[in-house]
C-alpha cells in the first residue's frame, strides 16, 4: 500500500467520524430540543377555518357564543372566529365565551389578530373586557398569567401585565393611551401592604415613552398583537397597521428579585400555563377614561379573530423543568 493511499484513506476515515459525530450531536440537539407533545402545544397558528377550532377547546355552551370560518363583519375577504357575548350572563372573568388550548404552554412568542367590538357609540357606558393571555394555577409555582386587555367602553386603551404568586395577588403591569402616545402608569402591587401600587422605573419602565399612532382604536380594524415571554423578560408589542413595524408597548425586565419586598415576586410569570382568549362582563372594573362603564352589554356584541399562533422556545422551557423539577 502506498503512502499516498494511507495518507488519503486516514483523511476518509477522519472525514466519515466526523461527519458522524456531527450527525449524532445534531440528532442529540433534536431530540433535546423536541416538544413533549404529551403535555405540551408545539408550533402551530390558528385559523379558525373549520367548524371547531383545531387547537383551542371553546368552554361553556358552544351555541351562540362561537362561530369559526364566519365572513368577517369588518374586513371583506377574511373568514375569521366571532365570539358574542349573552347579555343575560353574569359578570366575572369566564362567564362569558372563552376558548384554551388544549394542552399546556410556556416560555414562547405569542400572536393574534383580533378585532375587538366596536360598540362606544351605541353604549359607551358597557362593562365589558376583552382579555387575550395565558392563565394557570400551579399548587408550587402560583399562578401563572400574562395579559392583553381591552375594557371596550374606551378601546384607545391597551392594559398588558402579569398576575403570579401563591395567592394570585402579585401584580405587575402598564396602561397605554396607543391613540396619544401616553404610558398611564407602570406599576407593581401585592397584598404585602394592602395592594398598594408603586410606579416601576428603571429597567421594568422601558421604553418610558411611546409615539402615537393617532388613529390607534381597537375595535376600528383588526391589530395583530403578540408578547414574547422569558423567564427573566417580557416583552409586550403590536404591528403597526400601516409600516409593519413592531411597536414595543413594555419591554419588561425586573428591577428586583423580591419587590415590595415579597421574595420571588418578580413579575415574570415561571410555570407553564395555557393560551387563552375571552370576552366577559364586568360591573366593578371601569375604564381608566369613564367610571360609569360598568353597565351590563345590550346586545350581543361580536368579538372577532382571525388567528391566533404560539411559537415555543423550547431550549428555555425544558431547562426550567430540569431546574425546577416541574411535574
Amino acid at each position: 500500500m502506498s503512502r499516498l493511499f494511507q495518507l488519503n484513506h486516514i483523511i476518509m476515515r477522519k472525514a466519515i467520524f466526523t461527519l458522524c459525530a456531527a450527525l449524532l450531536m445534531a440528532a442529540g440537539t433534536a431530540s433535546a430540543q423536541s416538544v413533549d407533545t404529551d403535555r405540551f402545544m408545539d408550533t402551530f397558528i390558528e385559523n379558525f377555518n373549520s367548524d371547531r377550532p383545531e387547537f383551542f377547546n371553546c368552554h361553556g355552551t358552544y351555541n351562540y357564543r362561537y362561530f369559526p370560518n364566519v365572513p368577517s363583519l369588518s374586513e371583506k375577504g377574511s373568514d375569521v372566529m366571532v365570539m358574542r357575548i349573552d347579555p343575560t350572563t353574569k359578570a366575572g372573568a369566564g362567564r362569558g365565551p372563552e376558548i384554551g388550548t388544549k394542552k399546556l404552554t410556556h416560555f414562547g412568542t405569542y400572536t393574534a389578530r383580533i378585532r375587538v367590538p366596536d360598540v362606544k357609540k351605541v353604549q359607551p357606558n358597557i362593562g365589558a373586557v376583552v382579555g387575550y393571555f395565558t392563565y394557570r394555577m400551579d399548587k408550587t409555582f402560583g399562578l401563572s398569567e400574562i395579559d392583553f386587555e381591552w375594557l371596550i367602553a374606551d378601546p384607545t386603551l391597551i392594559y398588558v401585565g402579569t398576575w403570579t404568586g401563591p395567592n394570585a395577588n402579585q401584580r405587575v403591569g402598564r396602561t397605554i393611551d396607543l391613540a396619544k402616545g401616553k404610558i398611564l402608569y407602570t406599576i407593581y402591587r401585592s397584598d404585602a401592604d394592602g395592594n398598594r401600587n408603586h410606579n416601576i422605573t428603571g429597567i421594568g419602565n422601558q421604553p418610558e415613552t411611546i409615539t402615537a399612532i393617532p388613529d390607534y382604536d381597537a375595535s376600528k380594524r383588526f391589530y395583530t398583537y403578540g408578547f414574547d415571554w422569558h423567564p427573566d423578560r417580557l416583552t409586550w408589542w403590536l404591528v403597526h397597521p400601516t409600516t409593519n413595524e413592531k411597536i414595543i408597548l413594555w419591554d419588561y425586565q425586573p428591577e428586583s428579585s423580591a419587590l415590595n419586598g415579597v421574595e420571588g415576586f418578580d413579575g415574570i410569570p415561571k410555570s407553564p400555563t395555557t393560551y387563552l382568549l375571552n370576552y366577559w362582563h364586568t360591573n366593578n372594573w371601569p375604564v381608566d377614561t369613564n367610571p360609569k362603564s360598568i353597565e351590563a352589554p345590550a346586545y350581543p356584541y361580536a368579538l372577532e379573530i382571525d388567528w391566533m399562533k404560539y411559537e415555543p422556545y423550547v431550549e428555555e422551557s425544558q431547562t426550567w423543568i430540569t431546574e425546577n423539577n416541574w411535574q
